[in-house]
């Protein structure tokens, strides 16, 4: 078992999830394409008026569990962190529109997943592990806030 000491006291260290669901619309189009490159490469995700989706996204923290409380991270907390971060800024938007960092950034799975990311980690710090994106049943992304040289 992975464990870190505190003063000799050994402490386990612990995933914990969170699962959350919101709906959002968004459209698949890049600034730096013409409108026939992206319709080429969005197909019926570039349509003008956007389209929908029911996502659903798992935020993971991994981190030494304090020997005073029991926890990684209060629960409380993370659900308020969770509002803040995503629900509040996502849930039944037009990402594109709605959101400003969208306004210069695609809003693929793989960029909603980063944006998750980056707004969680302002709460959370380092016990963040993984945010996973669920666009559909069959379409996931996550990101580990790994980012290429």
């Amino acid at each position: 078992m992975a464990m870190t000491t505190n003063g000799g006291i050994p402490r386990p260290i612990v995933y914990m999830q969170r699962i959350q669901s919101f709906s959002a619309c968004h459209r698949l189009h890049s600034s730096k394409l013409s409108d026939a490159e992206n319709l080429k490469l969005y197909d019926k995700c570039n349509h003008p008026n956007g389209h929908g989706h029911n996502y659903k996204v798992e935020v993971t923290l991994k981190g030494p569990v304090n020997p005073d409380n029991g926890m990684v991270l209060n629960l409380t907390d993370l659900k308020r962190y969770i509002e803040e971060s995503i629900m509040s800024v996502l849930d039944h938007k037009n990402i594109d529109k709605d959101v400003p960092y969208f306004k210069s950034c695609v809003s693929t799975m793989e960029n909603i997943s980063v944006f998750i990311w980056e707004n969680m980690k302002e709460r959370v710090g380092d016990l963040l592990y993984e945010i996973r994106v669920y666009e559909t049943d069959k379409n996931i992304s996550w990101y580990r806030g790994e980012i290429a040289e």
